[in-house]
């Protein structure tokens, strides 16, 4: 009898067995209340460094202009101008201080005030004429005697005839649509100055000496609002003029990274700050010292402008 082979086996393939997933890190948890302290602590600080610091923090820019018909009595005739000190709204006394003592240091041969020197808000008129009025008793101590101002639109809106009978009581001629010569050695250019052209009376035929005067010496004009550089530059006598020096912008107070001026003003929007040309007229914008609105400067410090003067 023939033996029966046992059945052969054939085992089923392994099947893998999947190894285990490998935990992932915890992900750390993001603490709102802290992210929303550290934001806050971050704002707060950099508010209180545009209101304590950068506000304080003066920039001195000096820049050559050159003239035609400028006589070479004139090379290096040195023009120091200061605009928008706003005391009171958010100058202090001990900051305008501070601005005459550097100014006297300079030892210019003129002073220009280019407008606003108090402010029509928040407090009501009569805290304007006060602060006006002992800003132009702390203007008696700049050294230069040769100091001349024009009115803004602040100072238009509180008082004007109170506010320049103010200043010239002190010392500062305040020019109101009015020209006149400063005179070296025989020779001449012409300082001018307008009237506040957004609430005052701007009058170009009366601040410009007539065309014959106008060819044979260089003009320098005070207009506190920048844009109005546009009408002078169309008026017939208007591109006889050679420097105009305006503030009223603040150069925008604030200015973040990779943007511009976030606070300009009507009448300040098309040219913020600096040194423009306009054919043959050059205009100069002084970021000023003062801040209106709110008491903050960041990335765009006051300033005092040294203006030099060379001959074409």
């Amino acid at each position: 009898m023939h033996g029966i082979s046992p059945p052969t086996l054939h085992p089923e393939p392994a099947v893998p067995v999947p190894a285990p997933p490998i935990p992932e890190p915890p992900r750390p948890i993001v603490n709102r209340r802290r992210f929303l302290l550290s934001s806050t602590f971050a704002a707060a600080g950099l508010l209180l460094y545009s209101n304590e610091i950068a506000r304080h923090e003066v920039q001195t820019n000096f820049r050559t202009f050159v003239l035609r018909n400028l006589h070479p009595v004139f090379t290096g005739y040195r023009i120091v101008q200061i605009s928008d000190i706003h005391l009171d709204e958010y100058t202090e006394d001990f900051f305008l201080n501070e601005i005459i003592t550097r100014v006297n240091a300079l030892a210019p041969d003129m002073v220009l005030i280019t407008g606003d020197f108090c402010s029509r808000a928040p407090l009501p008129f009569s805290f304007g004429l006060a602060a006006a009025r002992r800003c132009a008793a702390l203007l008696t101590r700049i050294a230069c005697k040769n100091r001349f101002g024009i009115l803004g639109n602040h100072d238009a809106v509180v008082g004007p005839q109170k506010i320049r009978a103010f200043l010239e009581d002190n010392g500062t001629p305040i020019l109101v649509n009015q020209y006149l010569p400063i005179e070296r050695q025989g020779q001449r250019f012409w300082l001018a100055g307008l009237d506040d052209t957004l609430s005052g009376h701007p009058n170009i035929e009366l601040t410009l000496p007539p065309a014959a005067l106008l060819a044979e010496a260089p003009i320098i004009l005070m207009s506190h609002e920048p844009d109005y550089v546009d009408t002078i530059y169309t008026h017939d006598r208007g591109r006889g003029v050679d420097l105009v020096l305006s503030g009223h912008t603040h150069g925008g107070q604030i200015r973040l990274p990779f943007s511009g001026p976030l606070l300009l003003p009507p009448a300040g929007k098309l040219y913020p700050e600096g040194h423009y040309l306009l054919g043959d007229l050059q205009l100069y914008v002084n970021r000023g010292l003062g801040t209106v609105g709110v008491p903050l400067r960041l990335n765009c410090p006051p300033e005092i402008t040294v203006a030099t003067l060379r001959p074409a």
